[in-house]
C-alpha cells in the first residue's frame, strides 16, 4: 500500500536527507519507525503524505502520488504531527467541521476512544491540557477509519496511563486492509503494540521486519557471564548481569526487546544485513 523505489529527498543540494531509499510496506501491519533525533523519520512521514516532495525516485501511497495531495488521496490517509494544533471552538465544532472530509468517520467510535482517554466531554478545545488535545486529535484520526494512519511521536505529552490506553485503543482499530504506521524516539511506547520494525539510520532502512522474524533470528535474553555467549551482538549491563541480543543459531523462543534491537541495528549495520537479507 506504500512503496518507495530509488527514492532521493533534500532540503537543498547540498542536505540530502534520503538517496535511493527502498521501502515497501503492506495495510495489516501496524509499523514502529524507529531512528535517532535527525535521522529523517519525520521528513519521511511527510513525504508519504505529500507536505514534501521528492526530488527523485517514486512514492506511492494507496496508488497515489501524495505530492499532487488529489481529494481521492487526502480521504485515503490520515496524517497526526508532532506538533498539532486546535481550534478555538467547542468538540461538536470539530467534528461538524473536519468529518465530512472524511467519508468513513464514525462520530460514535470518536466519542467512544474519548471516554476511553477520559477526556472531558463539553470543553473548548483550547481549554485543554496538550496531552487532552493530543487524545482529542489520536481519537479523531482512529475514528477518520482511513486505510491509511501515519503518527508522528503520538505520545509526546501523554502520561504514563495515557500511554497504556494509546496502546490499547490503537491496537483494537488494526484491520486487514487498515496500515498504521507510527514513528517515535521513546521506543519504550510501542511495547506489546506494533507487528514489525522499521530502523532508518544515515540514510538508510537497515532493518524492516516483522517482529516474529527478527525473534526468528535473534535471542533477547540476560546472561550473569559474557563468557556465557556466543555470537552476541549487543550487550549492556542489567541487574542479573548482562542484557544481551545474540544471533538465535539455536532458534530459541524470546520476547524482542525494542530498545536493545534498536540499538543492536545501529552497532551492527552490516552484521543484521546479513542475517536478514534472504528476507528481503
Amino acid at each position: 500500500m506504500i512503496k518507495l523505489t530509488k527514492l532521493t529527498f533534500g532540503y537543498s543540494p547540498r542536505k540530502t536527507v534520503f538517496r535511493d531509499l527502498n521501502l515497501t510496506l503492506t495495510p495489516g501491519t501496524l509499523y514502529g519507525l524507529l531512528g535517532k533525533n535527525g535521522a529523517g523519520k519525520s521528513s519521511l512521514l511527510r513525504l508519504m503524505g505529500g507536505m514534501l516532495y521528492p526530488q527523485a525516485g517514486q512514492l506511492q501511497v494507496a496508488g497515489f502520488e501524495p505530492a499532487k495531495r488529489q481529494a481521492a488521496f487526502l480521504q485515503t490517509i490520515y496524517f497526526i504531527p508532532e506538533e498539532i494544533y486546535l481550534p478555538t471552538v467547542s468538540l461538536q465544532r470539530y467534528i461538524n467541521t473536519m468529518a465530512p472530509f472524511y467519508p468513513n468517520f464514525n462520530e460514535g467510535q470518536f466519542r467512544r476512544y474519548l471516554n476511553e482517554f477520559e477526556v472531558p466531554k463539553d470543553q473548548k478545545l483550547t481549554a485543554m491540557s496538550y496531552g487532552q488535545k493530543k487524545k482529542v486529535v489520536i481519537s479523531f484520526a482512529l475514528a477518520t477509519n482511513t486505510p491509511i494512519l501515519i503518527m508522528d511521536e503520538p505520545t509526546n505529552g501523554l502520561d504514563i496511563p495515557s500511554k497504556s490506553q494509546f496502546r490499547r485503543i490503537v491496537a483494537s482499530t488494526l484491520s486487514p486492509d487498515r496500515l498504521i504506521l507510527i514513528s517515535t524516539h521513546q521506543v519504550r511506547d510501542l511495547d506489546n503494540l506494533i507487528d514489525a520494525v522499521i530502523v532508518l539510520d544515515e540514510s538508510e532502512i537497515l532493518l524492516n521486519h516483522t517482529l516474529a522474524q527478527i525473534a526468528d533470528r535473534l535471542r533477547f535474553d540476560n546472561v550473569a557471564s559474557m563468557a556465557q555467549t556466543e555470537r552476541v551482538l549487543y550487550a549492556e549491563p542489567s541487574l542479573r548481569g548482562q542484557a544481551v541480543v545474540l544471533e538465535n543459531w539455536a532458534q530459541q523462543d524470546s520476547k524482542v526487546d525494542l530498545e536493545r534491537l534498536f540499538n543492536t541495528v545501529l552497532s551492527n549495520r552490516e552484521r543484521i544485513k546479513t542475517l536478514f537479507h534472504e528476507l528481503q
